[in-house]
């Protein structure tokens, strides 16, 4: 079963949390992690592709965006940043920065979920709390 984990981050600032995003992403990239990053929109998905190639300089971590992926092989990158679509194949982990849990989201052995002291994004953190744990889910919390 799938398990979900809320990381509780202090602070107000959606780049922090972004950045919080790219860090935890570049740690399961080395452990060998296929990734998938579930934006909440064309925008965010973009603002996101351009600050993993540049949240530290000595960081790389190879990814594409969806519109880039379906023009090649799905195997060739272990991230994905996509925001209306499924990924293309099976993967490890699901970073979701959308406000809403994503259908798909049962598919991946983790589910990050980000959550910090924006009233919006804790209310609708929330709702996903309450939802996962309503089916059951495996929780946890890491206050950060």
């Amino acid at each position: 079963m799938t398990r979900i984990s809320f990381y509780i981050l202090k602070g107000d600032q959606e780049h922090d949390r972004q950045v919080f995003a790219c860090r935890l992403i570049e740690k399961a990239y080395t452990q060998g992690n296929q990734i998938y990053i579930h934006a909440d929109n064309a925008e965010q998905a973009r603002q996101f592709d351009q600050l993993l190639w540049s949240f530290r300089a000595d960081s790389f971590v190879p990814h594409r965006l969806m519109h880039d992926a379906d023009q090649t092989t799905p195997d060739d990158c272990p991230i994905l940043i996509g925001h209306d679509t499924t990924p293309p194949r099976l993967m490890n982990l699901l970073i979701n920065l959308s406000p809403e849990q994503p259908l798909f989201f049962s598919q991946f052995e983790r589910v990050a979920e980000l959550i910090n002291d924006d009233d919006a994004i804790k209310a609708q953190g929330r709702e996903r709390y309450r939802f996962y744990q309503q089916r059951g889910y495996d929780l946890e919390s890491h206050k950060l």
